[in-house]
């Protein structure tokens, strides 16, 4: 029984947490959102793209001081790297944010997320410079969608 123990705490060390997996998974969405490379972002944090790689894929772990340089790099407030998160790893609906307009947000389908139309759609918000004209692009938005 003990060796079978000490197999599986083995399997489980080499294998990525999933909070580690979901948190890389965050970086790479966002990363895509803006349009940045991997090469960019390694650029900006003094990392290679390889180890920007590791993160995403949950490989690597990010420490308190990288997360933070994310979070700077890729103008999101650090909650968003743990934003979504499924209950049975900690995460809950209260955790659930929208940029900063905190207004709390319902979860997004993945494929929604992954779409051509919805990435170039984030892409050109972000391109948007003037922080009222964006508010406004966003209010209309909101304004066009039915009510639920």
């Amino acid at each position: 029984m003990a060796s079978e123990d000490v197999v599986e705490r083995a399997e489980r060390e080499h294998r990525p947490s999933p909070i580690d997996v979901h948190v890389g998974s965050r970086v790479r969405l966002r990363r895509t959102l803006l349009g940045m490379s991997q090469e960019k972002l390694g650029e900006a944090l003094g990392l290679t793209f390889q180890q920007v790689q590791k993160y995403e894929r949950g490989v690597n772990r990010i420490g308190a001081s990288r997360l933070f340089d994310l979070s700077r790099v890729l103008d999101v407030p650090i909650g968003f790297f743990f934003d979504d998160m499924p209950p049975e790893m900690g995460g809950s609906q209260a955790n659930r944010r929208f940029g900063g307009f905190q207004e709390v947000q319902e979860g997004f389908e993945d494929d929604t997320l992954h779409r051509r139309e919805t990435l170039e759609l984030v892409r050109a918000y972000y391109r948007i410079t003037d922080p009222s004209v964006r508010k406004r692009v966003f209010d209309l938005i909101k304004s066009l969608a039915p009510t639920e």
